[in-house]
């Protein structure tokens, strides 16, 4: 089967389902969209773990959102999967001169330069942040909005710079906790440490983007970790018939240290 049968073979089959699938007649672009995030999700999550298997599995999902959603758009007169595709296949051209034109863009970060600019000039982008989707994850827009700043100059040249900063950040928080206390369990934080908290926050996603870290996935990664080593540690205590959760916290830690000198 070629990739054309493939893809008009889904097309046929989005298109029978919404037909004659009582719950996809019922979805709207409303109801679906949280199914299209947590598919992209799953994605990340299949690529991280070097899971190829599962990437094709998730990839799969994830497409038949993008016909499900072109579906919708036709049902309104909206567009349809044709347009979609050749608008994007125009705008890919378009942001890409150095590519399909007489451009020169020899470095990764000279065509991220380039892309601003040409959505500026050209595609009548107004505003240093336009278009950022506020539903984006905290740190993904974080990132967002960190990188349309530096498309106008406005960053930090060196990582010295930005762990200078980071570190400043770090000590305006110590002084806001000295001063409001820890807070009890469960109650309201001081509105102070909470600004504290961003603007590390903030600046941890800032020196991230300098390392080409996506912060999104490194924190999703770390709790992954996080999570394997815990369970280890349970395990290892098992073994010795220990109840970890039972322990002491420097008990726990131990079998915490040994799970991860195991797991990495």
């Amino acid at each position: 089967m070629s990739l054309a049968e493939a893809l008009l073979d889904l097309q046929d089959l989005t298109r029978r389902l919404r037909r004659d699938c009582p719950w996809d007649r019922e979805q709207t672009a409303t109801t679906i969209v949280p199914h299209t995030v947590e598919e992209a999700y799953e994605v990340a999550d299949a690529v991280l773990s070097g899971d190829d298997g599962g990437l094709r599995d998730e990839l799969g999902d994830l497409l038949f959102q993008v016909y499900f959603l072109a579906l919708l758009l036709e049902e309104r007169s909206e567009g349809d999967l044709e347009s979609i595709a050749r608008l994007v296949h125009e705008k890919l051209v378009r942001r890409h001169p150095h590519v399909f034109g007489d451009a020169e863009a020899r470095t990764a970060g000279r065509v991220r330069e380039r892309w601003e600019q040409i959505k500026t000039e050209q595609e009548g982008r107004e505003g240093v942040f336009h278009d950022i989707a506020g539903g984006l994850p905290a740190l993904l827009h974080a990132r967002k909005v960190q990188r349309r700043a530096a498309a106008v100059g406005f960053e930090y040249e060196d990582l010295e710079s930005r762990f200078a900063h980071l570190h400043a950040e770090l000590d305006e928080l110590r002084v806001e906790i000295e001063r409001a206390g820890a807070p009890a369990p469960e109650t309201e934080p001081d509105p102070r440490v909470v600004d504290e908290v961003g603007d590390v926050l903030f600046l941890t996603v800032n020196v991230a983007m300098r390392l080409n870290v996506d912060p999104e996935l490194a924190l999703r990664r770390a709790a992954q970790k996080f999570v394997a080593r815990v369970e280890r540690a349970v395990d290892l205590a098992a073994e010795r018939d220990e109840d970890w959760r039972a322990l002491e916290l420097e008990a726990q830690d131990r079998y915490y240290e040994l799970a991860k000198g195991e797991l990495g």
